[in-house]
């Protein structure tokens, strides 16, 4: 199987493959399931649900595109999918925060970092509202 992908590599299909934008188009989409990814690990106060579902669902569609175009792109396939994938992820992480009770549960363990912006931006306008 290797010396086939080998003996592939070095056909002039494979150059006309890597020089087109059948892959350096998912090669660059790369970057929103790579983002997406780095994403998981950020607080679920600064989850945009709106955007989630919009890339989520973008990538749904053109994973039906690269499943269906001829010939197929599984490049683009995998790229959208994995992306998918993350963007629910995302979506979950959102729905249970601010709809099923996450959000409560962590402010009675300890303040996100936009609550405590929010009152600390409250606490210098008391200051200035009422000087003493």
């Amino acid at each position: 199987m290797a010396s086939t992908f080998f003996t592939w590599l070095r056909s002039p299909a494979a150059r006309e493959y890597f020089f087109s934008t059948h892959f350096w188009g998912p090669v660059a989409n790369w970057g929103l399931p790579l983002a997406a990814i780095a994403d998981l690990r950020k607080d679920e106060e600064v989850i945009s649900g709106a955007m989630t579902t919009a890339l989520g669902s973008y990538s749904l569609v053109f994973m039906r595109f690269a499943w269906r175009v001829i010939p197929r792109n599984y490049l683009l396939f995998a790229c959208h999918a994995t992306n998918a994938t993350a963007q629910s992820i995302q979506g979950a992480r959102f729905v249970n925060y601010w709809y099923l009770g996450g959000r409560e549960k962590r402010e009675a363990e300890t303040k996100g970092p936009v609550t405590q912006a929010i009152e600390a931006a409250r606490a210098e306008a008391d200051k200035v509202a009422s000087p003493k």
